[in-house]
C-alpha cells in the first residue's frame, strides 16, 4: 500500500490517496477515477512530499548536536510521517474491500478488454455476465455516450497476473 497526497489544480485542496502501487496511481488517474473530495475537481496531481526513507543497515546513528547552552534545553518530539487511520475507517475500508470481494466472486477479470467486452455484451455479442478489467478515460467516457453502464471500483485491485 502506498499514500499519496494529492492536490486538485482547481481549489488546491490538499488530501491523500491510498494505492496498491504507483502505477495503480498511474492507471487510476489515465482513467479519470481520481477526484477531488472537496469540490469535485478531475484536475489531480500528486503533491509534492518528503520521503520516507530509513537509513542503511550498516550505519552507525547519528549523535545528537548538544543543545546551545544560550538558548536552554530544548524539548524534541518525535517526527513521523507515518499516517495514523481512525479505527472506524479501518473497519469501513475492511467492510468494502469484503463487499467487493463479493461483487467480484462471480465476475471475469478481462484486462484491457474491458470496453470491447462491455460493448460485446450490451449489444448481444457475448453472453450477459458480470465483468471486471481496465478502461482509459477515453474508452469509459465512449461506453457512456453508448449508455454502456460502467463504474469504477471502490477498491483498486492487482490484475490476476501480477499477484505473487
Amino acid at each position: 500500500m502506498i499514500i499519496f497526497d494529492l492536490i486538485c489544480g482547481d481549489g488546491e485542496h490538499r488530501f491523500e490517496g491510498w494505492f496498491g502501487s504507483s502505477q495503480d496511481y498511474a492507471e487510476q488517474q489515465d482513467r479519470g477515477l481520481l477526484d477531488c473530495p472537496v469540490c469535485g475537481s478531475k484536475n489531480i496531481a500528486k503533491a509534492a512530499m518528503a520521503p520516507n526513507v530509513g537509513r542503511k543497515g550498516n550505519q552507525e546513528p547519528v549523535a545528537a548536536k548538544p543543545a546551545d547552552s544560550r538558548s536552554g534545553p530544548r524539548a524534541s518530539k518525535p517526527v513521523s510521517n507515518t499516517v495514523s487511520v481512525p479505527a472506524e475507517y479501518e473497519e469501513m475500508l475492511g467492510k468494502l474491500v469484503k463487499a467487493q470481494e463479493k461483487l467480484l466472486v462471480n465476475s471475469e477479470w478481462v484486462g484491457d478488454k474491458f470496453a470491447a467486452r462491455a460493448r460485446d455484451i450490451h449489444y448481444g455479442d457475448a453472453d450477459e455476465k458480470p465483468i471486471h478489467g481496465t478502461a482509459s478515460q477515453a474508452e469509459v467516457a465512449d461506453l457512456a455516450e453508448e449508455g454502456i453502464a460502467a463504474m469504477p471500483l471502490p477498491i483498486a485491485i492487482l490484475p490476476p497476473e501480477s499477484k505473487n
